[in-house]
């Protein structure tokens, strides 16, 4: 059945994802499970069951306990245990003076008035005892009632006493069986008992895990959007249990995790919110989670080299949607350093490792058939970040410069043109495009004869951008990157095409001794990305692009390219070590397109500005707090003053407190570069539905 490769037997798709880079033995024993389950398999059921109730966004779903909607009034804590101990000793003191009779029989008169005479008179001791003794406890009761409450021993106990002598909580009953994800009902309702004992069974066993629980259940959605045959669906079930509609690679968890996952809200841990009165009192000590719900709006960090921004943000990134691709929902590219520690290779199908020579697959150049596109994207990549020094070399005139050279190639040789043969026309060398011209000749496509003698009319002419383009495109044509954009077919490219199949790239940038080819290949990646999710037939999986260095990325085109991301069920995570690598004028439309900000510990007051200036202010409540001294005009008045200076050392004042609304900044530019400690981050979140959370402090160690 058509299952965009998430449930084909291996290798008979019609455009198959690619295979892993690296040959891995095949094992009878499946992987570690995400929560190791005990021998009955109540490890993975316990997870499966546990609760996920609806939260705010980036709160940690998995077991989570919502806080009570207000915040309660927080008394300090020496003024708390201070008035605990004073209501215990006034209710000693009352029962004292009760029980040795200094306050007199009075106390007494409520049970001579409401008890009947014969209970009073009687001749039982046993009654009466019982009588006054009863009357006594009572009598006790309501002083500790009412000087608990006036000293609230409920609040001490909850506040110090309930935390040291809480035991474990019970274990969470089971669910009801209409309730039990484990039984998978859903397929029971639509006929398919067969297929929901088996995974029930295989759940029980332990056989099942995370990843294959978050498979079968994108499956199944597929089932019931009418993509797939039911029938098809429960042989594969049948025959397979959990390792059924297996990812094209075979794969059914990574090799390693570093990072807490939830397949089943389709989170990843990064760290825990913290107990800072500037964070909302709904979000502080909760986890913070993210998913494709919140990075489908894409996400840009900013952090000095050092702050976190590879090891707590994009390695956990990318290593949920690899899960998520394993799982049949997402598609995921990682662009970064070679070495910069972006999950090993093993995690991933293609890893194109451009300028090692060992590299099985190679990266397409022009990521696409058509001629005008390719110059469009190609020319992104190249002078997309020239803007300024070259204010005549913009992507719309060097698209048309490529494209006069691309087309006519390409109607030539049915191929696009090397690195070498693209950078000797765009010189204009008289054997090139001379070449070109003899084999066009007699072909009967005239236009793009037309095309080609507008190319030369053009060469040399004021305002040609064709040396400009040969100059950035001679940084490719280096020695280093000999066996790399094949056009000729002798290798393996990875397209960005392949975005519709959930596949788990890695892209290795030579960043050492080629930087600035290597930012010219990062925009490279990123314009074939846009434009590639702009095209997708099934945009039910989510795409996302990590660039873990977006250096020189940043342009006018790829700003509405990011823009574009959300509306094709795509996300991108940018990071930077500095907004200074943005220039001013995308700076602010830059933090606009993107709907999650993130400032780590250690930005500067002029990056702080940009995040203070997008992040607006909010009405507070500002308290004016003035003292007073108070002068004493009778003698008596100023004899009480003395006396309370010489106790107090301080002259008796009367304090007055003026309350008023001002408007301030959520987090100010100092704020940020000198109130973060090191390990946090301020984090601002939006979802894919509109939904907002102010920036928030995170302590991404948590």
């Amino acid at each position: 059945m058509d299952s965009d490769g998430t449930q084909d037997a291996r290798g008979t798709h019609a455009t198959p994802v690619p295979r892993p880079a690296v040959p891995r033995e095949r094992s009878a024993v499946p992987p570690r499970p995400s929560v190791p389950p005990s021998v009955d398999g109540s490890g993975f059921l316990e997870w499966l069951r546990a609760s996920r109730p609806e939260a705010l966004p980036g709160v940690w779903r998995f077991g989570h306990h919502p806080r009570p909607v207000e915040e309660p009034d927080e008394i300090p804590a020496r003024q708390l245990l201070t008035g605990a101990l004073i209501a215990f000793l006034v209710g000693w003191l009352i029962w004292s003076l009760l029980e040795n009779g200094y306050l007199g029989g009075w106390w007494i008169l409520p049970l001579q008035l409401l008890a009947p005479d014969a209970w009073l008179h009687s001749d039982s001791d046993i009654v009466r005892g019982l009588l006054y003794n009863g009357y006594t406890l009572l009598i006790i009761l309501a002083i500790m009632i009412g000087v608990g409450r006036l000293g609230r021993w409920a609040e001490v106990w909850r506040r110090f006493g309930a935390p040291r002598f809480r035991r474990r909580e019970p274990e969470q009953a089971a669910p009801a069986p209409q309730d039990d994800p484990a039984q998978w009902n859903q397929l029971r309702a639509a006929g398919a008992s067969d297929a929901a004992e088996r995974l029930a069974a295989d759940a029980r066993s332990g056989v099942m895990r995370d990843v294959d629980y978050a498979r079968i259940t994108r499956a199944w959605q597929g089932v019931r959007s009418g993509r797939h045959d039911l029938a098809t669906f429960s042989g594969a079930v049948l025959r397979e249990g959990a390792a059924a509609c297996l990812h094209p690679s075979g794969e059914r968890d990574l090799p390693a995790r570093i990072a807490r996952h939830d397949l089943v809200s389709g989170q990843v841990r990064l760290g825990t919110t913290a107990e800072d009165p500037r964070n909302p009192y709904a979000y502080r000590g909760t986890g913070l989670g993210l998913g494709p719900d919140l990075l489908g709006t894409s996400l840009l960090a900013v952090g000095p080299a050092g702050s976190g921004k590879t090891g707590t943000v994009v390695r956990p990134l990318a290593e949920s949607l690899c899960l998520h691709a394993l799982a049949g929902r997402a598609a995921v590219v990682v662009v970064g350093a070679a070495g910069a520690g972006l999950g090993p290779a093993d995690a991933y199908d293609v890893v194109v490792r451009i300028g090692n020579p060992d590299s099985v697959y190679d990266l397409d150049l022009y990521g696409t058939g058509d001629p005008d596109e390719a110059a469009a994207v190609l020319a992104e990549a190249l002078v997309g970040d020239l803007a300024d020094a070259h204010p005549g070399s913009d992507s719309r005139r060097s698209t048309t410069v490529l494209a006069q050279l691309l087309g006519p190639f390409r109607a030539v040789h049915d191929r696009f043109p090397s690195v070498p043969e693209l950078r000797q026309l765009l010189d204009g060398a008289p054997g090139a495009l001379g070449a070109l011209r003899t084999a066009l000749e007699g072909s009967g496509q005239e236009s793009l004869l037309r095309e080609l003698d507008a190319r030369e009319r053009q060469l040399g002419q004021p305002g040609d951008v064709s040396a400009v383009l040969a100059d950035r495109l001679a940084l490719l044509d280096r020695p280093a990157f000999a066996g790399f954009f094949d056009t000729s077919g002798q290798s393996r490219p990875f397209s960005l095409k392949a975005l519709d199949h959930p596949v788990r790239v890695r892209i290795d940038l030579p960043a050492r001794g080629h930087a600035e080819a290597s930012r010219m290949l990062a925009r490279l990646v990123l314009a074939q990305f846009t434009a590639s999710i702009a095209v997708r037939e099934d945009r039910s999986l989510f795409a996302c692009l990590v660039l873990d260095d977006a250096t020189g990325v940043v342009t006018p085109e790829a700003v509405r390219g990011i823009q574009r991301l959300r509306s094709g069920n795509a996300g991108a995570v940018l990071t930077l070590r500095t907004l200074d690598d943005v220039p001013r004028p995308l700076r602010g439309p830059l933090l606009g397109s993107t709907g999650c900000r993130m400032a780590l510990a250690g930005v500067t007051p002029w990056d702080g500005q940009d995040f203070a200036d997008v992040w607006g202010k909010e009405w507070t409540e500002a308290r004016d707090v003035t003292d007073r001294q108070i002068i004493a005009e009778t003698p008596a008045g100023k004899a009480v003053h003395a006396l309370r200076r010489v106790i107090t050392g301080k002259a008796p004042t009367a304090r007055a407190v003026t309350v008023r609304q001002v408007e301030r900044e959520r987090w100010s530019a100092s704020e940020l570069a000198h109130g973060v400690p090191p390990g946090h981050a301020v984090l601002s979140l939006t979802s894919v539905q509109g939904e907002h959370a102010p920036p928030l402090l995170v302590d991404l160690r948590g």
